[in-house]
């Protein structure tokens, strides 16, 4: 027997929440961490499966409201042959595995084929969905109790086995889920049985997400406004008095960014930023980084700057990404931050300078405009005439620094520190995403972002069909030019060069578009 087989499997069976990924429970995450197989469901945000080990192998055994369900036999026979194999499995379920989710079923096959397993209670959608919808499913004068109830029995059982008087009597708040498809059936129940017709409904479709959408009626007329808004699966439905308090509690629906998809073209290893700040706002942040930050082709030029930092008086950074290849260089020659004592730093801006700061270095000057041209005017005011400057840089950037400090008489070495390359990214879902009118803004945080960006389309004029009625956001006037000169209709610049100033722009954009 080899090594993987003799080695004994286990199953997790963990709950994925309701859609919102940051509602994953840290127990599910450190799950998904160790998995060598993952078996997902169509209720689970895709977006979780970024936790999973490269090695993983990744199974699709869900099913789309009303088209056909996958065998849950199938789906048992491969969790139990995937563990036998002496891997670590993941059943990730949407909400909570033993709400309503097959769970019990799929924890029976594993535990009669003497399989160890273990269940991660999931945030269950029959709360979480209602909470976003601003709909608490208890209130202390509306709704003492609540009952979750399915709303697509099992054919198998040969008859409806739910209890419609007591369901329709009940005093508390009656939560369906998957019922969207039995909606009709289920408020004629209610009505038959005395229930009534002014008892508020909410519809909540694809809960907790940005696409989050709400329709309230009453039992008289909610079959009717289902109809007329079009609404499909996953929806779920709240029944009782708790639905009038959605217009005063409504806080998900009513953020500034709320349903507003927003691409994030910064690198990834720094897009979090960004995209923590729009979520914040109620944005859906989708990050398709179009640029990735590498080891320029050689270290020669940057190594032989290092060895002979006495005779600079300044060292400039004009980005992020420059300083931490600068202290590992320096480092690997046996130095630290002593050796840059006779130094005056400078850096383009706060971040830069915050970057910096975690090396133990505080900046020297951060001029008030975050671009070249803020540092030339803060340099001059410095006063850099005769002076020996250090630029460690992108191997591909603007001339404009170095021309004008030499312009004043200054000794001027430019060292690439890092370059900017085109990731792999999946262009056909891009400009799927963007034909669907599915993305609302592009963010551009650089020249470099805007010009790997172009680069994704066969041609100026599919690149402009596709983004023609998206909003342009740009971090300031410099990458707004390049994107205009790519034929881009930039819409939102920052007030200054930073992320938050960035956001703060594009709420402010979409604050005016509702007032007019």
């Amino acid at each position: 027997m080899n090594a993987v087989a003799s080695k004994r499997g286990k199953v997790y069976l963990v709950g994925a929440g309701p859609g919102d990924p940051k509602l994953l429970t840290l127990r599910g995450k450190e799950c998904l961490g160790q998995a060598d197989v993952v078996l997902y469901d169509y209720l689970a945000n895709p977006v979780l499966l970024d936790y999973v080990p490269a090695h993983a192998e990744r199974i699709y055994v869900g099913r789309r409201g009303r088209g056909t369900y996958q065998d849950q036999h199938v789906v048992n026979r491969l969790i139990i042959e995937k563990a036998r194999e002496g891997k670590v499995v993941v059943r990730l379920k949407g909400g909570d595995p033993f709400v309503f989710g097959r769970g019990g079923e799929e924890a029976e096959a594993v535990a009669g084929a003497g399989l160890p397993f273990e269940v991660v209670p999931g945030v269950t959608s029959a709360v979480a969905v209602p909470a976003y919808a601003g709909i608490p499913v208890t209130h202390r004068t509306l709704a003492s109790t609540v009952a979750f109830v399915t709303g697509h029995e099992d054919p198998a059982k040969g008859g409806a086995t739910l209890e419609w008087p007591r369901l329709a009597t009940a005093n508390g708040t009656l939560v369906f889920l998957m019922g969207m498809k039995n909606l009709p059936a289920i408020v004629e129940h209610l009505l038959a049985e005395g229930k009534s017709a002014d008892t508020p409904v909410a519809l909540i479709r694809w809960g907790t997400r940005s696409s989050q959408r709400t329709v309230v009626g009453t039992l008289r007329d909610i079959v009717e406004k289902a109809e007329q808004a079009e609404l499909e699966p996953p929806t779920v439905i709240v029944v009782g008095d708790v639905v009038r308090l959605r217009e005063q509690l409504n806080w998900f629906e009513t953020r500034p960014l709320f349903g507003k998809r927003i691409l994030v073209t910064r690198a990834r290893e720094q897009a979090g930023e960004l995209s923590q700040l729009l979520a914040g706002y109620g944005g859906d942040p989708i990050e398709c980084p179009t640029i990735h930050v590498v080891a320029p082709e050689s270290w020669k030029e940057l190594d032989e700057a290092i060895a002979d930092l006495r005779r600079y008086q300044w060292l400039v950074f004009t980005s992020v990404n420059g300083v931490r290849p600068f202290m590992e260089r320096l480092q690997r020659q046996g130095l630290d931050a002593r050796a840059l004592s006779g130094l005056r730093l400078c850096c383009i801006g706060p971040r830069t300078a915050e970057e910096l700061a975690t090396h133990g270095l505080r900046a020297d000057l951060i001029p008030s405009e975050y671009q070249a041209e803020g540092l030339i005017a803060a340099m001059t005011a410095a006063g850099v005439a005769g002076q020996r400057v250090l630029v460690p840089r992108a191997a591909v950037a603007r001339e404009i620094l170095p021309e004008q400090l030499r312009a004043l008489g200054a000794d001027v070495r430019v060292v690439p520190a890092y370059q900017t390359v085109l990731p792999s990214i999946d262009t056909e879902r891009l400009k799927e995403l963007l034909r669907r009118n599915e993305i609302h803004v592009l963010t551009f945080t650089s020249s470099s972002t805007v010009q790997n960006f172009s680069r994704l389309f066969d041609s100026r004029e599919e690149m402009l069909k596709l983004t023609g009625s998206v909003a342009v956001a740009c971090i300031g006037p410099i990458t707004a030019g390049t994107a205009a000169e790519q034929g881009l209709s930039v819409t939102i610049t920052a007030s200054e060069n930073t992320i938050p100033a960035l956001v703060e722009a594009i709420v402010h954009y979409y604050a005016g578009r509702r007032q007019a």
